[in-house]
C-alpha cells in the first residue's frame, strides 16, 4: 500500500459521479490557504465528532487522532453502518499504516477513487494529505445520496439549497464559497424549515457576523447541527473555503430531510392509530428499552470491574480485543439506545403535553436520570478498566522485554561458555615444553581477561531475574533455575580456571628447574666429553721416542693423567646426578617430557661408554709405556757399550791416519825404510781389526734397534770403517784391500763414504751441510790418497766384483753394490 497504489482503488459497486473524480484544485503539490486549512480543520473536526459521539469518543487533532487508523475505521464503520475488517493490535508504524490501508480500502471499494492519498503520509501526521481524504469521506457518505430533480451530489445540493431559500430577498445561492457569507443564506434555511427557531425580518445583510452567528447557535442548539465555522473566519476571507461550507450545509440538508422524513411518517401513523394507543406504545417501549439497557449495565459494569491479571501478553492482548469490540459493537447499538430512549420520552412527554395528557411517569429507577446514573457508572468502569488494561499491558510489556533481554543475555552467555569447562579441565600441559607452557600461560591469562569481562554480563542475568521475581512473572521458576544454572556454571568456571592457573604456574615452575637442570648438563657436559675424547685421542695416540728421558717424560705425563681421574670421576658422577635429579623431579611430579636435552646430544650412555673406554685404556697405556720404557733402557745400555768402544777405536783410529799421512808427506828415508814402516803399521791395524769386528757388531745391534744418536760418543760406524779402510790401503797393498773387504757390510759401507767423498770433491758447489763434521774432516785427511783410492779400485775392481759374487747371496744385493762400484769407479 502507498501513494502510487491509493491512484488505482476503486470499488467495483457504486456508480460513477462527477464527485469521485479527482478535481481541479486539489493538487497534492500545492498548499492550502491557511484560512481554508483552518476553516476546514474546525469543519471536518466537527462533522467527525458529530458521529464519532455516537460511539463514545471524538477527536481533538484531526491530523493526530487518525494516525494510529483506529478512529478512522470506527468512523467509517458509524457513518456507513458496516463492520470494517479487524484492526491490528499493535503500535508500532506498520500497525498503523495497516489499520490506514484498511480504511482506506473501504473507501475505495465503495466507488471513490482516492488520488495521490497514501495511508504513510495519515501515519505521519500529514495535514494535507488528512483533510483531503476527510473530504473524500464526506463527499462520499454525506453529499453523493443527495439528489433533487435529477441531479445528485453537488449539483443537487446547490439546486436544494436555491430551491429553499428561492422566496428569501437578498438571498441569491450561486456557489458555496462567496454567496453564503452574509449568513442570510443559512438563517434561510432555518426559516424555511424551523420559522419559530428565528425572526428572519430582523435580520440585516450589512451585519453578516450576527446573521452567522445566529444561524450557527440556532443550528447548534435546537436542530443538533455542531458548530463547524466560525463567523469571523466566513467574513474575514475573501472567498470562504468551498469544501467547508458544502460540509456544513449539507448537515443542514440531512437535519431537515430527516425531520421531515420522521414528520411525514409520524402523519401517516397518526392516520392510522390513535394518539393514545400510540403514547402507550410509547410507553411500553420506553419501560422495554429502559429496562433492557439498565439490565446491560448492570451486567457490563462487574465485567469492566473485573481486574484479574493475566499472565502472557497474548491474553492481555485478548481482553483489549474484547474491550475494543464492546466500544465497537457493543456498546455503540446501546448508546443509540440511550439515545432513543431519550428521544422517545422527549417525544412521549411532548405529545402528551400537545394532547394536554398528564406527563409520563417511568417505573421507579427507570426515569432518564436514573438511566443517565447508571450510564454514568458504566462510563466510570469503562474508564478505570480502560487505565488498567493499559497499565497491565505495560506491565507485561516490560516483562516480556525484560524476559527475552534474559534470553537473550542467558543465550550469549551460554554460547560463549560452551566448551570452556573441557578446555579449562584439559591436561595438555603435561605434555608440552617450557616455550609451549608459556604460551598456555599467555592464552590462559587472555581467558582470565575475558572472564572478567563477562563478570557485569553474570550480573546483568542475576539482576534481570530478581526483577523478574519482583514483577511476578509467570514463568519465574525456569528463570531462576536457568539463572542458577549460570550462576552455578560461572563459580566452576572460576575455580577452574584458578585450577589450571595454579597448573599451568606449577608445570611452568618444574620445566624452568628442568631447563636449567638440563642447561647446567650440557654446559658441564660438553667440556667433560671434550675432555674425554682428548683423553683417548692421547691414550690410543702411538708414541715414538729415541731416548729414555722421552719415555720418562711420556710416563711422567701418563701418570699426572692418571692422577686427574678421580676429579673427573667425581665431575661425571656430578654430571649424571644433574640427569638423575632431571629424572627424579619427572617421576616425582609426573611430568611427561616431550623431548630431549634441547641444548646437547650428549647423553649419559655416551658419558659413560666414553668414560669405561677411557679406563680401558689406562692399563693400556701403563704396558706400552712400560715395554717401551724397557727397551729404552736397553737401547741406552747398547748405545753406552757403542760409545764406549767407539770412543777408544775413533782416536786411535785418528792417529795412525795422521802418522801415515806424514810418512806419505815427508818421504823420509828410502823406499824400502817407507814400505817397512807401512807394513808396520798395516800389521798393527791387522791385530786391531778384532775390536773393529766387535764395534761393528755392537753397530749392528744398534741399527736393529733403530738408534739413530748416541749422546755417549761423537763417532759413527761409518767413518771408524772408512778410516779404518785408507788405513789399509795406505799400509797394504791392494790383495790386502781386498781381503779387508771380505764382509759385505763393509764394503757396502766403504761405498756409502766413496761415494759421498766423490760427490764432494766433484761438485764445486757443494755445501758442506751435507756431510757430517766427521765426515768432511776424514775427507779432507784422505784427500791426498783420493787419486791412489781411485787407481786401486779401477786396477782391482774385477777381483772385487769377483770376492762380491762369492760373498753376497742375494741378487738384490749385488746389483746394488755393483752399481755402487760401478759409480764409484768412475
Amino acid at each position: 500500500s502507498g501513494r502510487d497504489g491509493r491512484e488505482g482503488r476503486a470499488g467495483g459497486g457504486g456508480r460513477t459521479n462527477d464527485y469521485m473524480q479527482p478535481e481541479e484544485d486539489w493538487d497534492r503539490d500545492l498548499l492550502l490557504d491557511p484560512a481554508w486549512e483552518k476553516q476546514q480543520r474546525k469543519t471536518f473536526t466537527a462533522w467527525c465528532n458529530s458521529h464519532l459521539r455516537k460511539a463514545g469518543t471524538q477527536i481533538e487533532n484531526i491530523e493526530e487522532d487518525f494516525r494510529d487508523g483506529l478512529k478512522l475505521m470506527l468512523l467509517l464503520e458509524v457513518i456507513s453502518g458496516e463492520r470494517l475488517a479487524k484492526p491490528e493490535r499493535g503500535k508500532m508504524r506498520v500497525h498503523k499504516i495497516s489499520n490506514v490501508n484498511k480504511a482506506l480500502d473501504y473507501i475505495a471499494s465503495k466507488g471513490v477513487k482516492l488520488v495521490s492519498i497514501g495511508a504513510e503520509e495519515i501515519v505521519d501526521g500529514n495535514v494535507k494529505m488528512t483533510l483531503g481524504m476527510i473530504w473524500t469521506i464526506i463527499l462520499r457518505f454525506a453529499i453523493q445520496d443527495i439528489s433533487v430533480e435529477e441531479t445528485s451530489a453537488k449539483e443537487g445540493l446547490l439546486l436544494w439549497c436555491q430551491r429553499k431559500t428561492a422566496p428569501y430577498k437578498n438571498v441569491n445561492i450561486q456557489n458555496f464559497h462567496i454567496s453564503w457569507k452574509d449568513g442570510l443564506g443559512f438563517c434561510a434555511l432555518i426559516h424555511r424549515h424551523r420559522p419559530e427557531l428565528i425572526d428572519y425580518g430582523k435580520l440585516r445583510k450589512d451585519d453578516p457576523l450576527t446573521n452567522l452567528n445566529t444561524a450557527f447557535d440556532v443550528a447548534e442548539k435546537y436542530l443538533d447541527i455542531p458548530k463547524m465555522l466560525d463567523a469571523e473566519d466566513i467574513v474575514g476571507t475573501a472567498r470562504p473555503d468551498e469544501k467547508a461550507i458544502m460540509t456544513y450545509v449539507s448537515s443542514f440538508y440531512h437535519a431537515f430531510s430527516g425531520a421531515q422524513k420522521a414528520e411525514t411518517a409520524a402523519n401517516r401513523i397518526c392516520k392510522v392509530l390513535a394518539v393514545n394507543q400510540e403514547n402507550e406504545q410509547l410507553m411500553e417501549d420506553y419501560e422495554k428499552l429502559a429496562s433492557d439497557l439498565l439490565e446491560w449495565i448492570r451486567r457490563t459494569i462487574p465485567w469492566l470491574e473485573n481486574r484479574a491479571p493475566e499472565n502472557t501478553m497474548q491474553a492481555m492482548q485478548q481482553k483489549l480485543e474484547d474491550f475494543r469490540d464492546y466500544r465497537r459493537l457493543h456498546k455503540p447499538p446501546k448508546v443509540q439506545e440511550k439515545c432513543q430512549l431519550e428521544i422517545n420520552f422527549n417525544t412521549l412527554q411532548t405529545k402528551l403535553r400537545l394532547s394536554n395528557r398528564p406527563a409520563f411517569m417511568p417505573s421507579e429507577g427507570k426515569m432518564v436520570s436514573d438511566i443517565n446514573n447508571a450510564w454514568g457508572g458504566l462510563e466510570q468502569a469503562e474508564k478505570g478498566y480502560e487505565e488498567w488494561l493499559l497499565n497491565e499491558i505495560r506491565r507485561l510489556e516490560r516483562l516480556d522485554h525484560l524476559a527475552e533481554k534474559f534470553r537473550q543475555k542467558a543465550s550469549i552467555h551460554e554460547s560463549w561458555t560452551d566448551g570452556k569447562e573441557a578446555m579449562l579441565q584439559q591436561k595438555d600441559y603435561e605434555t608440552a615444553t617450557l616455550s609451549e607452557i608459556k604460551a598456555l600461560l599467555k592464552k590462559h591469562e587472555a581467558f582470565e581477561s575475558d572472564l572478567a569481562a563477562h563478570q557485569d554480563r553474570v550480573e546483568q542475568i542475576a539482576a534481570i531475574a530478581q526483577e523478574l521475581n519482583e514483577l511476578d512473572y509467570y514463568d519465574s521458576p525456569s528463570v531462576n533455575a536457568r539463572c542458577q544454572k549460570i550462576c552455578d556454571q560461572w563459580d566452576n568456571l572460576g575455580a577452574l580456571t584458578q585450577k589450571r592457573r595454579e597448573a599451568l604456574e606449577r608445570t611452568e615452575k618444574l620445566l624452568e628447574t628442568i631447563d636449567q637442570l638440563y642447561l647446567e648438563y650440557a654446559k658441564r657436559a660438553a667440556p667433560f666429553n671434550n675432555w674425554m675424547e682428548g683423553a683417548m685421542e692421547d691414550l690410543q695416540d702411538t708414541f715414538i721416542v729415541h731416548t729414555i728421558e722421552e719415555i720418562q717424560g711420556l710416563t711422567t705425563a701418563h701418570e699426572q693423567f692418571k692422577a686427574t681421574l678421580p676429579d673427573a670421576d667425581k665431575e661425571r658422577q656430578a654430571i649424571l646426578g644433574i640427569h638423575n635429579e632431571v629424572s627424579k623431579i619427572v617421576q616425582t611430579y609426573h611430568v611427561n617430557m616431550a623431548g630431549t636435552n634441547p641444548y646437547t646430544t650428549i647423553t649419559p650412555q655416551e658419558i659413560n661408554g666414553k668414560w669405561e673406554h677411557v679406563r680401558q685404556l689406562v692399563p693400556r697405556r701403563d704396558q706400552a709405556l712400560m715395554e717401551e720404557h724397557a727397551r729404552q733402557q736397553q737401547n741406552e745400555r747398547l748405545r753406552k757399550q757403542f760409545g764406549a768402544q767407539a770412543n777408544v777405536i775413533g782416536p786411535w783410529i785418528q792417529t795412525k791416519m795422521e802418522e801415515i799421512g806424514r810418512i806419505s808427506i815427508e818421504m823420509h828415508g828410502t823406499l824400502e825404510d817407507q814400505l817397512n814402516h807401512l807394513r808396520q803399521y798395516e800389521k798393527s791395524i791387522v791385530n786391531y781389526k778384532p775390536k773393529i769386528d766387535q764395534l761393528e757388531g755392537d753397530h749392528q745391534q744398534i741399527q736393529e734397534a733403530l738408534i739413530f744418536d748416541n749422546k755417549h760418543t761423537n763417532y759413527t760406524m761409518e767413518v771408524n770403517i772408512l778410516q779404518c779402510l785408507f788405513l789399509q790401503c795406505n799400509a797394504s797393498s791392494s790383495d790386502s784391500l781386498i781381503c779387508c773387504c771380505t764382509s759385505c757390510i763393509q764394503f757396502r759401507q766403504y761405498v756409502v763414504v766413496l761415494s759421498r767423498w766423490q760427490l764432494f770433491f766433484n761438485n764445486t758447489q757443494h755445501n758442506k751441510s751435507q756431510l757430517s763434521a766427521e765426515e768432511y774432516m776424514t775427507a779432507s785427511l784422505c784427500k791426498p790418497q783420493y787419486s791412489t783410492c781411485g787407481e786401486i779400485f779401477t786396477q782391482r775392481k774385477p777381483l772385487i766384483f769377483s770376492h762380491l759374487k762369492q760373498t753376497v747371496h742375494s741378487s738384490k744385493d749385488l746389483d746394488k753394490y755393483s752399481c755402487l762400484l760401478a759409480k764409484t769407479t768412475d
